[in-house]
């Protein structure tokens, strides 16, 4: 019999015995967090990382780390130093990413530049200062469809303005009256503004809560607004 197949039972039984030892760790790491830390009590998810002893546990979109018996507990971004990488910033990016096909295009005011092939969704607030800044540099972006979902989170001005711009004969225009230029929306808001309550929901379900975040073809997003350069370099990425 020859060396290596002396060796395939051992082998077996090590394949078989890897899954069921992280098995058993998994099950101490969230044993040992759950008594300690009843906040995570719900982990989503256990996880190696590239370091070492080092655990990544998922709650959520937010990420922690811990030891293999769930002694101590880190907060805080996993560099990797040889690669110059964020890997926690990596992995949250990947949690959040939105699927641009679950959008509900229908609840958002579409506004095509140019030959609009390149796609973006930008949730804004019409009385967010930093969306106003953001659609001033958007002005410089050309041949781009910009999928617009209003979210009025900053008071009742805000729903006000969202359904008087929702419930306008030309939404895109009293939007950008107001965005680009100070005219307010006028009208009585008589129309259906479950559009806006749609959106506050897909907001919150995936944690939209500041304005504006942009969302790209390839599901990224962006926290904040960013100037006209900037996004330039986002959407050749698409």
């Amino acid at each position: 019999m020859t060396p290596v197949a002396l060796l395939r039972p051992a082998l077996a039984a090590l394949c078989l015995t890897l899954p069921l030892l992280a098995a058993a760790q998994e099950s101490t790491i969230r044993k040992n967090l759950a008594e300690r830390i009843p906040a995570l009590s719900q982990i989503d998810e256990i996880s190696k990382t590239p370091m070492p002893g080092l655990f990544e546990v998922r709650v959520g979109t937010d990420v922690l780390y811990t030891d293999a018996e769930g002694n101590f507990l880190l907060h805080g971004s996993l560099l990797d130093a040889r690669n110059g990488r964020n890997l926690t910033e990596e992995r949250v990016n990947k949690l959040l990413a939105v699927d641009f096909k679950t959008l509900e295009l229908k609840n958002a005011i579409t506004m095509v530049r140019g030959n609009g092939k390149r796609k973006l969704a930008v949730f804004e607030d019409p009385n967010c200062g930093y969306c106003k800044r953001f659609e001033k540099d958007l002005q410089k972006v050309d041949n781009v469809t910009v999928h617009l979902f209003l979210i009025p989170i900053l008071g009742e001005d805000s729903v006000n303005k969202s359904r008087q711009i929702w419930c306008a004969a030309d939404r895109a225009k009293s939007w950008n009256d107001w965005m680009l230029r100070d005219v307010a929306p006028k009208g009585k808001a008589i129309c259906n503004t479950e559009a806006l309550t749609a959106n506050l929901e897909f907001a919150n379900k995936h944690r939209i809560t500041g304005t504006p975040t942009l969302i790209f073809e390839d599901g990224s997003r962006v926290p904040g607004a960013i100037g006209a350069v900037q996004l330039e370099e986002r959407l050749a990425r698409r």
